[in-house]
């Protein structure tokens, strides 16, 4: 049976359940990266999922503005019609995961299937990037025994979250803005999808309020101390 740790959509079974244009030219890489320690520093890792979406040129200068990095979880099909959006946060010095080829529950599929949705996406991303992607969070943050054990086969970190401000069902920036900053921690991985035009616009305000508290922000590989391992479950710098 799977742990029920969150949703993303209401129409995820709960039984399952465990928590732009092109500007490849345009996009100005981040200051040279140095890693943050947060074990000392107060570091926090913004996600976006089920992109890129249209805005991720808006998106990426929001912020390059704070000099904040982030982690994006792409759609294959998405990310397959829209290479260019890759190209862009990669060359931006952000995070790149996978979050399967067509956002199924993947407990209702078998480890065949499971593994194409995984090596797919993969494969989409490291044609436009020229990295490989190795972290994967599971669409409605839906994991099982069986499914854990597939992904570590394949070689990856299984990434949740901690902070969901359901972003999908609430339309609003304030509201997301209010219902992230309101409950995150040092260490916390936020969940959001920037496909949502509300939620591009909340960003600077998300940014702005938790750069005031003293975060940094960070990817989700650089949340943690050691190389995220293959097969487990990280909702956040606590639980890795």
């Amino acid at each position: 049976m799977a742990v029920a740790l969150g949703a993303r959509h209401a129409s995820a079974p709960a039984e399952t359940m465990t928590p732009v244009a092109a500007e490849t030219e345009r996009t100005r890489p981040l200051l040279p990266h140095t890693r943050t320690d947060c074990a000392v520093q107060k570091c926090v890792a913004l996600t976006f999922d089920d992109g890129p979406g249209a805005q991720t040129r808006t998106l990426l200068r929001m912020l390059r503005r704070a000099n904040a990095v982030a982690t994006w979880f792409p759609i294959g099909e998405v990310a397959a019609a829209h290479p260019e959006r890759l190209r862009a946060i990669a060359r931006a010095g952000h995070e790149i995961g996978n979050h399967s080829w067509s956002h199924p529950v993947l407990p209702r599929r078998g480890n065949l299937a499971v593994a194409g949705e995984i090596t797919r996406t993969a494969d989409v991303v490291e044609r436009a990037t020229g990295v490989r992607p190795r972290l994967v969070r599971p669409p409605y943050g839906a994991i099982s025994p069986r499914v854990r054990v597939a992904l570590g086969h394949l070689g990856a970190p299984i990434v949740l979250w901690d902070v969901d401000p359901l972003d999908w069902k609430y339309r609003d920036a304030d509201l997301v803005h209010r219902n992230v900053v309101d409950v995150v921690r040092p260490g916390s991985i936020v969940l959001l999808h920037d496909i949502h035009a509300s939620t591009v616009a909340a960003v600077p305000l998300i940014l702005a309020t938790l750069a005031g508290q003293g975060y940094t922000f960070v990817g989700v590989s650089d949340l943690f101390d050691a190389p995220l391992r293959a097969g487990r479950v990280h909702t956040d710098r606590a639980v890795s």
